[in-house]
């Protein structure tokens, strides 16, 4: 009976792992876009309105 209590705690922190890693990476995924487009729209900024008014 130890032996299924191992691995029933194994198999719950797997599933638990899991799911905070699927969350984390949910999350930096959306940080690395709004990055891509923060610095996309600044590149534009820079290209058209700030080198326009110079």
């Amino acid at each position: 009976m130890e032996n299924f209590s191992l691995y029933a705690f194994a198999l719950v922190a797997i599933i638990v792992v899991f799911l905070v890693v699927k969350k984390m990476t949910s999350c930096l995924i959306k940080a690395v876009v709004a990055l891509v487009v923060l610095a996309a729209l600044a590149y534009i900024y820079y290209a058209y309105y700030y080198t326009a008014a110079q």
